[in-house]
């Protein structure tokens, strides 16, 4: 379990506070690109870290992402009118480009007087369908980084937000749990389980069971690496060949994550809102196919309507979150619920906003856990004697993907991470 002090420092991300501070030394996504359909379109008041910005995209596509409340008088920017190549404050009148340059102040006629002011802007760049932002010293932007998902061809990929009440390290610590997978979502992934009777979950999306998740206390190999850490998570499969099931996670600060599945792999940031609110953008990408969003979102329990209002999940106690106790008493559903990400997502809620961990009891299926916070402490530490956080200039991230595969008894999952030229450990 983790002291007040250290549950305090791990999951307060406001301006001034040490997780706040070393956060804003990374580049963030603060949206997607389809939330920002077009040119001239309607701004969007988004938050990040405790702050609010207005993020909009100009009349030649370019994006700006600028402070909400106007540099004249303190109206919300997000009120404004985005035209002519800019975004102007319906207040008075004040038009600003996406690099904060006024370009108009409708009530004040001295024209040098624009010259002498800009509103705080921050740089932008948008790819993937991810409009990504770094809000920290100026001084001290880093590179921004490729990644694996950015690779594969367009119509390989598919992506969606989801935003929930409560802090982002409850859902990065829940993204990190393996032992969880065969329990919780025991509709999409146990065989022991589904066998049964008859089940709710889809045929069509039975493609991640397997018979690795019967077994649900996985021993766990965990490295540090350059950009974090990753774990293996290794578990014995049954039938007449002696084999176990190895997949690899990596986890790279400072919220995201890679999770491998039979031909595609899904990446997740959990980013800070606030303290109590997360956007977690999930994005699957594939090497070798089309991708179907539907199914992805059916496959999360997002075709629900009622669990989510503008990509934001409200289901919670006052309506007992629409747990399905019926099938569950009937062995229809594990959980009462459909889907991983509406699963995933209960469960998060249902510990309050924040968690308190000075509660908790860890067991050996919690090591990954256990690593990320330690990994988060250390990037605190490095920024309290003056040095750069973990990974913040690794520019080049495309080989940070991970895998899933039984390996013949004897075989090393290492060795099998080295032949396909993965990332590798770093013992720092």
């Amino acid at each position: 379990m983790l002291s007040r002090e250290e549950n305090d420092r791990l999951t307060q991300v406001g301006p001034g506070t040490p997780m706040g501070e070393m956060m804003r030394r990374y580049w963030h996504p603060i949206a997607t690109s389809a939330q920002l359909p077009h040119p001239d379109c309607d701004p969007l008041r988004s938050r990040l870290l405790g702050e609010n910005f207005v993020v909009f995209r100009d009349t030649h596509g370019k994006v700006g992402v600028l402070n909400e409340l106007c540099t004249h008088r303190g109206a919300s920017m997000a009120l404004g009118r985005v035209e002519e190549g800019g975004i102007r404050c319906i207040y008075h009148g004040w038009k600003f480009a996406v690099d904060g340059t006024i370009m108009d102040m409708s009530n004040n006629a001295d024209s040098t007087y624009i010259e002498k002011l800009k509103a705080p802007a921050y740089p932008v760049v948008e790819r993937s369908g991810l409009i990504w932002t770094y809000i920290g010293p100026k001084e001290k932007q880093p590179p921004f980084r490729t990644l694996a998902l950015d690779e594969v061809p367009e119509a390989n990929r598919i992506l969606f937000r989801v935003n929930t009440n409560a802090n982002y390290l409850q859902m990065w610590e829940g993204g990190t749990d393996s032992s969880h997978v065969g329990i919780l979502h025991s509709n999409l992934t146990r065989p022991g389980w589904l066998a049964a009777g008859e089940h709710i979950a889809a045929p069509e999306l039975n493609d991640m069971v397997s018979d690795a998740w019967d077994d649900m206390s996985p021993k766990l190999d965990i490295e540090n690496t350059a950009f974090g850490f990753h774990y293996a998570s290794i578990r014995r499969v049954g039938g007449p060949n002696p084999r176990h099931n190895v997949r690899l996670v990596p986890l790279f600060l400072p919220h995201g994550r890679v999770i491998q599945f039979p031909d595609f792999f899904t990446t997740v940031f959990d980013v800070p809102i606030d303290d109590e609110h997360t956007a977690s953008y999930l994005i699957d990408a594939s090497a070798t196919r089309q991708l179907d969003l539907q199914e992805r979102l059916k496959r999360s329990g997002m075709t629900e309507e009622r669990f989510y209002s503008n990509n934001t999940f409200v289901a919670n106690w006052d309506f007992g979150y629409w747990q399905d106790r019926n099938a569950m008493k009937k062995k229809l559903n594990w959980s009462g619920f459909k889907g991983i990400t509406q699963e995933d997502a209960v469960i998060s809620t249902s510990m309050g906003p924040i968690y308190d961990r000075t509660q908790e009891h860890l067991v050996a299926a919690d090591a990954a856990i256990v690593r990320l916070r330690k990994r988060l402490l250390d990037c605190l530490k490095k920024i309290e004697i003056g040095e750069e956080p973990i990974g913040l200039n690794l520019e080049d991230m495309t080989n940070v993907i991970g895998f899933d595969i039984d390996l013949p008894d004897g075989t090393q999952w290492r060795e099998h991470a080295s032949q396909q030229g993965l990332h590798s450990a770093d013992k720092s």
